[in-house]
């Protein structure tokens, strides 16, 4: 495992995920699209040396995992639903640091077209720019 303020990282930008979150009964009713970025620090030099999978994270699981968990979750806030999210990645690859940034792409309040966001770090000294 890496050290969060410096060493390795894999990076998940951009991962699309149709999910039943929201304060809104129909936010959770009919879903919406959220978008997920996702750090992983660990240590690749290994894998770097050996060109084995076996020796890395496999960041295909995650994702498989995510797409699985947000056809699944029905909850109110990006809050529970990140910290779901945590749960998951620490479940597949253990206490590994973790920096997730959440994003609600059609936040439903008039007059706003913008992107709500939440930002969580398990194990994480120092965070990145995502």
């Amino acid at each position: 495992m890496s050290d969060a303020v410096g060493g390795d990282r894999i990076w998940v930008r951009g991962l699309r995920l149709w999910a039943h979150v929201g304060v809104l009964d129909v936010e959770r009713a009919e879903g919406q699209w959220f978008e997920l970025d996702l750090v992983l620090a660990v240590d690749l030099s290994r894998a770097g040396r050996s060109d084995a999978l076996g020796d890395t994270l496999d960041y295909s699981q995650l994702i498989t995992a995510l797409q699985r968990q947000a056809r699944a979750i029905c909850c109110h806030t990006l809050e529970h639903y990140s910290e779901r999210i945590l749960d998951l990645a620490e479940e597949l690859y253990g206490p590994v640091p973790i920096l997730l940034e959440l994003r609600k792409c059609h936040a439903p309040v008039p007059g706003f077209g913008g992107v709500v966001a939440v930002e969580r770090r398990r194990r994480w000294l120092m965070a990145p720019e995502l």
